[in-house]
Formats: structure tokens, sequence, C-alpha cells
């Protein structure tokens, strides 16, 4: 059984290295990369999940005993950074000599495109959401100790599974398996950050736990938690890690002496300095810049230390702008690989995610987020001189209005909703944050795959 093994372990070896030299021979070739078409992906994705049926590994080991708990999930138990010197402060001579008009935004191109010339364009973020109890959910909560008690669903009482059994199947790409040996082999010696607000939170969650579940020795991994702000988790035999810094305005959101707070549209947090270097960086920012009311979390806007007054939309481009000025003037494109994830979808009012089990197929679906916002998102990124990725996720996200926590999450004091407030949908219910394993876990496998590709599908 051995020499069968081995055999087999050879035949998917030599099938993976036919894929690499096919894709290095487009680079050196062709202007552009080579992408599987959809048949050579399809055999590809065959071979490899025949190979892995027959080589499957031991089950790991348990998982370390003394786990670190997981920070305060909730968005508003998270402090704001304490007063400090700026980071990345740009000044209005600057910042002036690029106003840029709120113009429309071309629409982002697709993530994958095939160059096989087979009259069928592969592109990965169009598609249709596949049921597949198979091959899916990737791990299992139980399996993964640090997964926020907000965000894991069935251990708070739901009691239907089949939101982790969707498998998300790009138009005209096959049917690509992602399998947890050759995610580990993809990200060893890497170190991937996240940087955002608790969605992308979500994300970098999901990226760890199908790392930890994937590993053969799950005691060596770690998690750090630098400050309130700042997470990593370290796989040490492979080298890499996946942090996550928690930054929801990506700009720096200041407390004052006398408690108020100021939005600084000109400077990012101090602590940003820690993500430079990265192989990979996922920056998210949007949900809270529509928040009103009570719920703003700034008293005040600044700009060169001044109270500024501007409409919402005019304080997102400003801030848009100095981040990406930030990452021109401090991200190496030829050592890191800079992506944008796109807007996460609520499910509220019409779309509204209580009570639904399945993703949906037909019917109307009812943006929520501003267009404009979003336009200023990409024509941002069409302005920077350091590539980045619009990792376009929304639209499939869209569909899965099943894969949200509803009732099943936790108040704020960290416990599972009671019984009672269970039966208060309206005011307990999360339609913003994702159930894990789940939804995110696809954002993870589109991320990993665009990391094989070169450019950016917004310049």
């Amino acid at each position: 059984m051995d020499s069968i093994a081995a055999s087999s372990a050879q035949r998917g070896a030599l099938c993976s290295l036919l894929c690499l030299c096919l894709f290095s021979a487009g680079l050196l070739l062709g202007s552009r990369p080579f992408f599987p078409t959809p048949r050579l992906w399809e055999h590809f994705s065959r071979a490899q999940q025949q190979r892995l049926a027959r080589t499957a590994p031991p089950p790991a080991p348990p998982h370390v005993a003394a786990a670190v708990a997981a920070a305060a999930y909730h968005d508003h138990d998270v402090q704001a950074p304490a007063p400090d010197a700026g980071y990345g402060e740009l000044g209005r001579e600057e910042e002036d000599d690029e106003e840029m008009a709120l113009g429309a935004a071309p629409a982002p191109a697709p993530a994958w495109e095939d160059g096989g010339g087979e009259g069928r364009e592969c592109d990965l973020l169009d598609g249709s959401w596949v049921h597949d109890p198979a091959a899916y959910p990737l791990y299992q909560a139980a399996e993964c100790p640090f997964l926020s008690d907000q965000v894991t669903c069935r251990r708070n009482g739901r009691p239907d599974a089949g939101y982790e059994q969707w498998r998300w199947q790009p138009r005209g790409c096959g049917s690509a398996r992602f399998r947890g040996a050759e995610v580990l082999e993809q990200l060893r010696n890497r170190r991937l950050v996240f940087v955002g607000d608790s969605l992308n939170r979500n994300m970098w969650e999901s990226l760890a736990c199908i790392i930890y579940t994937a590993l053969p020795d799950r005691s060596r991994t770690r998690i750090e938690d630098v400050s309130s702000e700042y997470r990593i988790f370290r796989a040490m035999d492979y080298n890499c890690s996946v942090e996550f810094f928690w930054s929801p305005f990506l700009v720096k959101l200041e407390t004052k002496q006398d408690q108020t707070k100021a939005l600084k549209l000109d400077q990012l947090p101090t602590m940003i300095k820690q993500v430079v270097g990265a192989d990979v960086i996922i920056f998210n920012t949007g949900h809270w810049w529509t928040h009103t009311g009570k719920l703003r979390a700034w008293d005040h806007l600044e700009r060169n230390g001044v109270h500024v007054e501007m409409e919402g939309e005019e304080a997102f481009n400003r801030a848009l702008r100095t981040w990406a000025r930030w990452v021109d003037h401090n991200i190496d494109p030829t050592r890191t690989k800079v992506f944008f994830r796109s807007i996460s979808p609520e499910h509220k009012s019409a779309n509204w995610c209580y009570n639904q089990t399945t993703p949906i197929t037909n019917g109307t679906i009812i943006p929520w987020f501003p267009k404009g916002m979003i336009s200023i998102v990409q024509r941002n990124i069409q302005s920077m001189k350091t590539p980045a990725t619009y990792l376009n996720i929304t639209h499939l996200s869209e569909l899965r209005i099943d894969a949200h926590p509803s009732v099943y999450t936790t108040n704020r004091d960290g416990k599972p909703l009671s019984t009672e407030q269970r039966q208060q949908p309206i005011t307990y219910s999360d339609c913003s944050h994702w159930c894990l394993p789940g939804l995110p876990d696809t954002w993870n496998v589109i991320l990993l795959v665009s990391l094989t590709r070169h450019g950016s599908n917004v310049h």
C-alpha cells in the first residue's frame, strides 16, 4: 500500500509540475500569464481529487489544550487607539494637488480570465452556489479553538448545517477544489495581514482555521495578542503568519483628552507601520462610514489638526486618498501584493437574513451600500502607482442570505442569545457578520487563487 500511495503521490506531483510549467511558459512566451483553460482546469481538479482521496493523511493530533481565548469580537467592544503621534501624515498641499472629481468609475474586470481560446471566459467572481456536502465545510468549528463565539453559529444553537455546505462554482472555471496541504505549501514562508473592520476579522479567522486544521502538528501554532487592535496566528513549521490589524476606517480615530473622538482624514494609525514588509496585505473599509447618530464612531472630523465639516462621501474619499498615498509611499510592490476587499453585504429590511437556510437563487437582490462610495473605492485604487487587486466578493456574497449568524450569535457580554432574545429577531439578529465555517472560507479560496495572478483587475 505504501508503494501505491507513493506512486500516486508522484503522479500527483508530476501533474502539479506540468501545470506549473504551463503557467511559466505563458509568462515567458506571452504578454500576459497563461491561465488554465476550463478543460485543463477540470482535468487537473479531477486528478487532484483522486490523488488526495488515495493519499489522505491520518487525522491530525488533538488541538492545543491551552488554546488562547479569542478576543472580544463585537465592534463596539474594541477600544479606540490612545492619542499618539500620527503615522503617514500627509500635508494639505500634497493632498490638494491630487484632488479627484467624484465621477463614475468603470466596473472592475474579471478576477480570472482563461487564456485558452476555447470561446469561454473563466470568471472567478461570476457563477453560482452549488450544494456540495462532500467537499464543504473545509473545517469544523470544533477543530479551531480560537474561533470567536459570535460566529460559531452551530455552537450557539443554530439547528441547520446546510449553510456550511455550499461551494462557489465560477462560470467556465471547472470545479477546482482547494485542500489543506496545498494551502500550506502555497503559504509557506509568507506573511499575510488583514487590515480593516470586523468583516476582515471574519476573513482572518477563516483563513487561520483553514491553515490550523490542515497542519500535521497543531501544537506548533500560537496566537499572539500584540494589542487590542493587533492579533497574529503563526504556523511555525511553515514559517507562516496570518495577522489582523483592527482599523475600521483605515485612517486614524483618535480619542482626545476630553474623551471626544476625532477621525483624522490625513493620517493612518501609528501601528500601521507594522504591516510594512508583509507578503500580502488585504485592506477593507466601508461599513463604519455609513453609521449615523449614536452609532457614529467619531465626534468630529480633522484635517491638518483642524476641525472640518464635510459630507460623508467626501470624507470617505479623502480618507481613501490618504490610504492610497500611504500605500504608494510605504509598500514595495516587488515584495508585497496588495488587495482591497470589496464591501461585504448586509441582509436587512427586504432581504432579511432571519430564518433563511438557502442562498438566493431567484428574485431581487436589493443593494444597501451607497453606489457612490463603491465608485470612490474603485477610483482611488485606479489612481495608485502601486498595483492593487480589487477582490470583488460583493455579488457572490449578496446571494448568501442564509450565511449570517442571525439570532445564533452572542450578546454584548459574549454569551449566546437567550431563548427570549432569539424571539426578538428584529432587535438581536446579526445580519452583517458571517457564520464560520461559511462564506468567508470562499473569500479566502478566491484570495488564494488570486495570489497566483499578476497585476490588478482594476488598473
